[in-house]
C-alpha cells in the first residue's frame, strides 16, 4: 500500500507532536485528514497551516478517554467521508506512577487514554473495514512497552497492552485486505518529553521521527520500532533474567 491508496485518514492526538506531524505528512500527500484532539485552537492552527501548503485537514475536537463518544464520532466521520482508509490511534499520555507512592488518579487517566481510548479509536470502524475489505489500523505504542520500567507501571503496561491488542487483530485479519501496524517510537522531542529530567538516549527531533513513522505506515509494516539502536537494545532487554533486570532497574532514578 502506498500513500496514494489512502483517500481519507483519521489521526488522534493531532494537536501537537507526532500526531500533528503525521496529519501534516499525509495531508501534504493528498490525503483528506481528520485531525482529532481535545485542544480546538491548536487544531485550527494546524488546519490553517495545512491550507497554506495545499493540504486538506479537518479539525475534530475529540477526547478519546470518552470511549462511547469516540466510537460515535469516528463512525460519523466514516459515514461522512465514504469510509476511512487509515486510522491512527496516536493520542497518549505519560507520567510517573511510582509503586512506592502510587497515584491512582493519574494511573486511571493513562489507562483511559492509552488503553480504552486507543481500543475505541481502532475498533470504531473495524467491522466496516472488514466488510469493505480495505483499510489500515495503526497504533502508536512505545519502546517503553518492552518491560516494566521503573516508576512507569501504568505507561509501560498501557503500551504493552496496545502491542498485544494489535498483534491479535493482525492475526485475526490475516487473509483480508485490512492491515494492522504497531509503531514503537523511542525518545522524541515533543510536549510529552519536554519535562523529562532523566537522560533520553538516542533522542530524536520530531520531524525525522514523523518521517520514520509515516514511511513505515505506508510500507504496511507489521511492527516498527525506532531508532534502531534503541529498538535493538530493548529487544535484548526482554531476555535479561528477572533477578538481574530487577536489581539494575530498581537503581534507576527517573
Amino acid at each position: 500500500m502506498t500513500e496514494m491508496n489512502y483517500r481519507t485518514a483519521l489521526v488522534t492526538g493531532a494537536s501537537s507532536g507526532l500526531g500533528r506531524g503525521l496529519a501534516l505528512w499525509f495531508g501534504k500527500k493528498g490525503v483528506k485528514v481528520y485531525a482529532a484532539a481535545r485542544r480546538r485552537p491548536q487544531l485550527e492552527a494546524l488546519a490553517r497551516e495545512a491550507r497554506a501548503s495545499g493540504a486538506n485537514i479537518e479539525p475534530v475536537e475529540l477526547d478519546v478517554s470518552e470511549a462511547e463518544t469516540t466510537l460515535e464520532r469516528i463512525r460519523e466521520l466514516d459515514d461522512a467521508c465514504g469510509g476511512l482508509d487509515l486510522v491512527v490511534a496516536n493520542a497518549g499520555v505519560g507520567g510517573m506512577t511510582d509503586g512506592r507512592n502510587f497515584p491512582w488518579e493519574h494511573a486511571k487517566k493513562v489507562i483511559d487514554v492509552n488503553v480504552t481510548g486507543a481500543v475505541a479509536t481502532l475498533s470504531a470502524v473495524l467491522p466496516r473495514m472488514v466488510e469493505r475489505n480495505r483499510g489500515h489500523l495503526v497504533g502508536v505504542s512505545s519502546l517503553a512497552s518492552c518491560r516494566g520500567l521503573p516508576q512507569n507501571a501504568a505507561y509501560s503496561a498501557s503500551k504493552a497492552f496496545l502491542n498485544t491488542f494489535l498483534e491479535s487483530l493482525r492475526v485475526d485479519l490475516h487473509g483480508t485486505q485490512v492491515r494492522v501496524t504497531c509503531i514503537k517510537p523511542g525518545f522524541v522531542k515533543t510536549e510529552m518529553t519536554a519535562n523529562i529530567q532523566h537522560m533520553m538516549p538516542f533522542l530524536l527531533e520530531a520531524e525525522p521521527a514523523v518521517e520514520f513513522m509515516a514511511r513505515a505506515i505506508v510500507r504496511g509494516e507489521d511492527e516498527y520500532g525506532f531508532p534502531w539502536p534503541m529498538d535493538r537494545a530493548v529487544g535484548l532487554a526482554k531476555f535479561v533474567p528477572n533477578v538481574l533486570f530487577d536489581a539494575v532497574a530498581s537503581k534507576v532514578v527517573l
